[in-house]
């Protein structure tokens, strides 16, 4: 019995959900295009960041409004996000804003 409880923990431990972003099940680190906006480079650069605990608790604000807002841009050039996740005990997720 406690074989088989074993085995079902590792496979429920190892599978996981489909996401939209490349996710490795010890350590995730990853940069992805989110979105495009002009194109160019623009001449400021706005961050927001959120966080999760355990899988269980998340906070702040990683939308593109908070990044725009953090660097006083008005017009997107193109944004950025990426992704760390560390044995899904610890993840951070950072949007990043390049606009005027």
């Amino acid at each position: 019995m406690k074989k088989v409880l074993a085995l079902l923990l590792v496979v429920l431990f190892l599978s996981g959900c489909a996401t939209p972003l490349p996710v490795g099940c010890l350590y995730t680190e990853v940069g992805m295009p989110a979105a495009a906006g002009e194109g160019g480079h623009g001449s400021k650069v706005g961050i927001a960041k959120s966080t999760s605990i355990l899988g269980l608790i998340a906070t702040g604000d990683g939308s593109i409004k908070a990044a725009m807002a953090a660097g006083g841009i008005t017009r997107i050039k193109y944004v950025d996000y990426n992704a760390k996740n560390i044995l899904g005990l610890y993840g951070e997720y950072t949007t990043t804003v390049y606009g005027d």
